[in-house]
Formats: structure tokens, sequence, C-alpha cells
């Protein structure tokens, strides 16, 4: 059975820092891009970044370039998000989905989000 698990948010004070972490099973995970979305209350969900099977293309939403850096370790099944500079408004939960392929880039080119893990950024 396939799992998408997202642990490692918290509450921070702007400008601090937060990696959160994608722990996969249940599928071939280097066989496939995976991405990070977020969703704040009363808001639809947004793509953050994304990261192609063997890592060396990545892909991030405007709002975070520069701040955000996405990475994987295909030897443990996990991706991984750092975030620095954190802002009030990337307060939201936030999930990782499995590519529908290896090198899934685009927005709508994931599928199964797993569990995600909350992030509150305060002023």
């Amino acid at each position: 059975q396939m799992q998408l698990v997202a642990s490692g948010g918290g509450s921070v004070q702007a400008g601090g820092s937060l990696k959160p972490t994608c722990a996969a099973s249940g599928f071939t995970f280097n066989g496939y891009a995976i991405g990070w979305f977020r969703q704040a209350p009363g808001k639809e969900r947004e793509f953050v970044a994304a990261i192609i099977w063997a890592g060396t293309n990545r892909r991030y939403a405007d709002a975070v370039k520069g701040r955000f850096a996405i990475s994987r370790d295909n030897a443990k099944n996990t991706v991984a998000l750092q975030m620095n500079g954190l802002k009030p408004e990337d307060t939201a939960v936030y999930y990782c989905a499995k590519g529908v392929h290896p090198y899934s880039m685009g927005d709508t080119d994931f599928e199964s989000w797993g569990q995600g893990t909350q992030v509150s950024v305060s002023s």
C-alpha cells in the first residue's frame, strides 16, 4: 500500500527555519518525481516545489524561490524541504505527493497526496 507521510512541521517566528520531511513507502520511490504542496485555511492547495527522480532537477513556486530548497535521498525513500526566511504567509499544511512519472514538474502532474504537516509562522 502506497504511503506518503510528511512530518517535521512546527511553529516558528518570522525569519525562522524548518525542515519537514516526507517518508515514502509502497512504491518504487526512485522511479518518480516528488512534489511538495501546501494549503492554507480558506485557500486552495498550491504547488511549492518538486524534484525529479534523480534529484538533478528542481522547480519552485515563485513565492518560495530563494528561500526553500527541496532534496531527496533515494536510499532512504525520503524528500526534505528546507525552509528558510519563513514568513507568516507560509503558514499552511504542507503535503508531499508522488509524480505521475519520473520527470513530473507541472502543478497538475502529481497524485496521491499523503498526510500533511502543519507549519505556522508568527510575525
